[in-house]
């Protein structure tokens, strides 16, 4: 990797580590945030599922946009918009405001995520599992250091710092892309003379509109019931409308020319679906975790958020030693080895996380931390990799949002996880019941790693 690739790298790295970071950091203030606006944990978990609804959404918009706009201007666009949340959050007069900044800083973050990953895939063609494992130190970096970053900053600044933090990241990666990542062409000549109805069709907003509301609808349904300690005829109503709009989005999508997700797509490249599924399903665990064990050790062990984030640097550290080793790794053997051992360790960590107690000492907490920081590290080299493997070279900026859109559903999954199996306090008896179903996740990763090595799937299309 040549002086410019490494600074176009590093542009990007900046940029794209805003959402990770954002969505890690969230985790040590949810305490602070349930005392400051007077909140159970349900409900202020819609701090997380707002940013994740939100970026679920924007990721192959903006893959799409970026295929039609130019990859370079979509990336700057999202460092602007993400730089507007970030002033105005701490200025938040209520809960309901600090969400609709959380959503518009999700839509900024968003906007670099997966054009970040076609940048790479278009400008840098040599040795790509390395320049992955590069960006992946600060993907899987900012999104395991973020509760360190964010313990440290309540600490001494309360919750309002976790968003002007962004600001440094924001210009620095702005002044480096404007100089470092080449202009592109819109791939679509005509784009800029297309009728609002084309732009309608082509970015496909009904699609989009079923999807958020189907998505919004069901989990409110199923928290609105969690929250109340009882299941309504309302809350019944809800979720069969949430369901009934995700069918509809389905259907929809199967007949329109211009998909939100190309499913047809998805179906004639299988090897692209199941890796989007394993991803949603790591996700489910690696953040069930995040959320959990923050929230746990604050709560339940009344651990504080600055030694609770100290306490989640292991993550971030085993994560940022094992990217570049797997990037390595991946160069030679391919993806799956690192993957079947990444499903390994993260059964390992899952039963660790079972056998904890109130007595437990600090090292065991960190020695499960350990294996999910090392299977971080290799899972976010290992499944990019897949993907490009899989995805045909015409679609990857979609191929990258609806890659992005698995992680981000992977995510509200666990938060959801987490607040059906929690309610509206922490428990020990709580926190051990998820070891367990997070054990069951782990074991299914490590069938599917076995199933696509004897299979020989993720070949190049």
């Amino acid at each position: 990797m040549n002086v410019r690739s490494r600074w176009l790298m590093i542009s990007v790295g900046l940029g794209v580590l805003l959402n990770p970071l954002n969505s890690s950091m969230i985790s040590v203030a949810i305490p602070r945030l349930q005392g400051a606006y007077h909140l159970d944990f349900t409900a202020v978990s819609w701090i997380i599922f707002a940013f994740y609804i939100a970026s679920a959404v924007a990721q192959p918009v903006m893959g799409k946009a970026s295929d039609l706009f130019g990859r370079r201007r979509i990336f700057l666009a999202g460092l602007v918009t993400a730089f507007i949340p970030s002033l105005l959050a701490p200025l938040s007069p209520s809960f309901g405001w600090l969400i609709v900044f959380r959503i518009v800083q999700a839509i900024g973050t968003s906007m670099m995520g997966g054009v970040g990953m076609t940048i790479v895939r278009v400008h840098i063609t040599e040795k790509q599992a390395s320049a992955l494992s590069f960006l992946s130190i600060f993907l899987s970096g900012a999104a395991a250091i973020g509760p360190f970053i964010g313990g440290v900053l309540i600490h001494w600044w309360d919750w309002p710092a976790i968003f002007l933090v962004n600001i440094p990241f924001v210009a620095a990666s702005f002044l480096l892309a404007r100089k470092v990542i080449p202009k592109d062409e819109p791939l679509t000549s005509s784009a800029n003379s297309m009728s609002f109805r084309k732009w309608f069709d082509l970015l496909d907003v009904p699609g989009i509109l079923l999807f958020t509301a189907g998505l919004v609808a069901l989990l409110v349904g199923l928290l609105s019931a969690k929250s109340s300690g009882h299941v309504s005829l309302s809350y019944v109503i809800i979720c069969l409308t949430g369901l009934a709009l995700l069918t509809a989005f389905v259907r929809l999508e199967l007949k329109t020319k211009s998909p939100f997700i190309p499913l047809r797509t998805f179906a004639k490249y299988p090897a692209m679906t199941w890796i989007n599924v394993e991803y949603m399903l790591v996700n489910v665990l690696y953040y069930s975790l995040f959320f959990g064990l923050p929230s746990y050790l604050q709560t339940v062990r009344h651990v504080s958020e600055f030694h609770t984030g100290i306490l989640m640097l292991t993550l971030g550290l085993c994560s940022l030693i094992a990217s570049p080793i797997a990037g390595r790794w991946i160069d030679k053997s391919g993806p799956q080895p690192a993957l079947l051992l990444s499903g390994m360790l993260m059964t390992l960590g899952s039963v660790w996380l079972v056998t904890l107690n109130q007595a437990s000492p600090v090292i065991s907490i960190c020695l499960a931390l350990a294996a999910f920081g090392i299977s971080n590290g290799l899972n976010s080299v290992g499944i990019q990799a897949a993907l490009f493997k899989a995805s045909p070279k015409e679609m990857i900026g979609v191929a990258s949002g609806v890659f992005n859109t698995s992680r981000y559903i992977g995510t509200i999954l666990s938060s959801l996880l987490t607040g059906i199996v929690m309610g509206g306090q922490f428990s020990a008896g709580g926190f051990k019941l998820l070891g367990v179903i997070l054990t069951f996740i782990a074991l299914s990763l490590v069938f599917m790693s076995l199933g696509h090595r004897r299979s020989g799937q993720w070949q190049e299309p």
